[in-house]
């Protein structure tokens, strides 16, 4: 089973520093039949628990107090307060990067639809997420009264319509007869589908004690989907027929690696079968980039150097959990043809142009494969043989004002395995692309979704489900103005992160897509803006940086005499100053975009 960084296997390792709970736990005693500890609330505290979540992200209010109460008391699980809703989302979404599963609390309807952003983003990644919202008093429904928290309306439905279609179970708890039921179907179909849930509970029930929910609730199966072994022959056959004829194959890792749980089996596919291998760019961080034939990133038209050159020109490919969209794909340039392609999903294999074969779970089949293909290193061969070594920027003079290139320049000499990296979406996505991460470093970002602002929230919630790894996160100055104050909530967490908020005016990324006066933000005094954060509780450290003399500086205190410190670093950088592959990408989306409509 893979449990590191970028997986979503399971708990690593019990939780650490606390938020209104006690660093150390008591063992949890046993209930009784009739015992009045014997509650929903307590039974639901104790399943999160048993799951692997250590922290629930959660922001108070007047339906949810009471189950939060159960929260804090539970042992083993701490109630992290956010400043808002979506920050709580996000912080739950990172968490479950980093530990296998998240969780956040919130209150109906005013809570709910303020997290419903950070819930579709984690739904569109593949991230066990449970969302569990105070519900109103069971008494109230079918009386049509119109509660407070509402539209003004007396329907309660309104909320759990919203999370429908961004959720792949909803349980809506308002008698105790079902509860124990609803609550563990919920919880299990989060982590069977690797998708959010929804979970209302009525802010009445959850001290109220019931039969089923006596005893510690007992732990529960998940049993693993199985592949149709005939299926699995066959596919396996025809991909051996379909890649041994090739003369160049190669291999390029997709972000479903993550929720197929196959990073082990296609590691060892590449090893068994010497074929180039890539990776998406929404799966950097879920292969090793020290794989013996690693040749970079492939995202078309920005992808590494020399990278698509050798993946394009293949005359096979394997896939292994792709999406493609208009992002992934840089407009629809993509230069891939189908009939080339085997298209592995975490339960379907394509070939070529057909056939297809159902019920085939990816991880068994990269491991079948692997024993039965032939070595095959041409395509590796090809990419020595075009392969330069890599420039270094220029040189910066003395005071001359500093470079986005020069920035990466010193985070990729940062980078360790006791490292990670969180991208927030904009340009921080291609110059973080180009580092190499070392075996154990983390990386995360947010490509489906590409929500801006998710990464402050995020960094949260992966800190505090990675305590082995200081988190390095690149942060743009219009994302976070979007959900900057969960800074306050690292600071009470404890964090030792470091941000760097490149402060270049404004929303880079949409620029060159399409440029306009809405572009350009109000500048802030962002070092000043942590510092009254922080407002001298808590262990923070700020640095404001305009030249490569500074950077350095402030990366040797970061790293040095402030290394158990948040430290908050804002560098300056030129509104104009890009990634070549942003504005590569930028004029590509940007064409299509701007498709005119097709003749009717």
């Amino acid at each position: 089973m893979e449990t590191g960084i970028g997986s979503v296997d399971g708990p690593k390792g019990a939780p650490s520093g606390a938020v209104a709970c006690p660093a150390t736990f008591p063992a949890s005693s046993p209930t009784f039949v009739g015992s009045p500890e014997a509650t929903l609330g307590r039974h639901l505290a104790r399943r999160l628990v048993q799951v692997g979540v250590g922290d629930v992200f959660a922001v108070p209010g007047d339906f949810n107090l009471t189950l939060l109460d159960y929260l804090v008391a539970e042992p083993g699980l701490r109630l992290v307060g956010c400043c808002n809703e979506l920050n709580a989302g996000y912080a739950a979404d990172g968490y479950a990067r980093a530990k296998g599963v998240g969780a956040c609390a919130v209150t109906f309807t005013v809570g709910g639809l303020s997290v419903l952003n950070a819930i579709a983003g984690a739904y569109s990644e593949n991230l066990p997420l449970i969302c569990i919202v105070g519900g109103p008093n069971s008494n109230d429904y079918g009386t049509n009264r119109v509660l407070h928290h509402t539209i003004g309306l007396p329907d309660f439905s309104q909320e759990l319509r919203c999370f429908t279609p961004v959720t792949c179970y909803q349980a809506v708890v308002n008698n105790l007869d079902d509860a124990h039921e609803q609550i563990d179907k919920a919880i299990s179909t989060a982590l069977k589908e690797s998708k959010p849930v929804y979970i209302s509970v009525s802010c009445n029930l959850p001290s109220a004690p019931h039969p089923t929910f006596s005893r510690d609730p007992a732990p529960y199966f998940l049993a693993p989907r199985m592949s149709n072994q005939m299926g699995l022959e066959a596919a396996v056959e025809a991909t051996v027929a379909f890649l041994d004829k090739a003369v160049k194959p190669v291999m390029v890792a997709g972000p479903k690696l993550r929720v197929a749980k196959a990073g082990a089996a296609f590691a060892e596919l590449a090893d068994a079968s010497g074929y180039a291998v890539a990776a998406m760019p929404s799966a950097k961080g879920l292969v090793a980039e020290t794989l013996p034939r690693f040749i970079g990133t492939y995202w078309g038209a920005v992808s590494t150097a020399f990278c698509a050159e050798i993946v394009e020109s293949a005359d096979a490919y394997l896939f292994a959990g792709p999406i493609f969209n208009d992002y992934s794909s840089v407009g629809y340039s993509f230069l891939l043809k189908k009939e080339k392609a085997v298209i592995v999903q975490p339960d379907r294999v394509t070939v070529g142009n057909g056939p297809a074969f159902g019920c085939i779970m990816m991880k068994d089949f990269l491991s079948e494969l692997g024993k039965r293909l032939k070595k095959n290193t041409t395509a590796y061969e090809n990419y020595k043989r075009i392969w330069v070594p890599e420039g270094q920027p220029p040189e910066s003079k003395p005071g001359e004002p500093l470079r986005v290139n020069v920035l990466f320049k010193h985070v990729q000499k940062m980078l360790t395995g006791d490292s990670a990296v969180i991208a927030e979406t904009g340009d921080s996505w291609f110059n973080c692309q180009k580092l190499k991460l070392p075996d154990g470093c983390g990386y995360e970002f947010q490509m489906q979704y590409g929500s801006i602002g998710w990464s402050v929230g995020a960094l949260l919630g992966y800190a505090q489900g990675a305590t082995d790894k200081r988190v390095i996160a690149c942060i743009g100055d219009g994302s976070f103005q979007v959900t900057a104050q969960d800074v306050s909530t690292m600071l009470r967490c404890g964090h030792n992160s470091i941000i760097f908020l490149i402060n270049n005016g404004g929303y880079t990324i949409e620029v060159e897509i399409h440029d306009g006066p809405y572009n350009v933000i109000k500048n802030w005094n962002y070092t000043g803006l942590v510092d009254a954060i922080h407002n001298g509780d808590g262990k923070c450290w700020t640095a404001k940086v305009t030249c490569e003399e500074e950077l350095t500086a402030a990366i040797d205190t970061a790293t040095g005499d402030k290394k158990d410190c948040l430290c908050f670093i804002e560098v300056v950088a030129h509104k104009d100053d890009t990634s070549k592959e942003l504005l590569e990408w930028g004029s590509r989306v940007s064409a299509a975009n701007s498709r005119p409509p097709n003749p009717q």
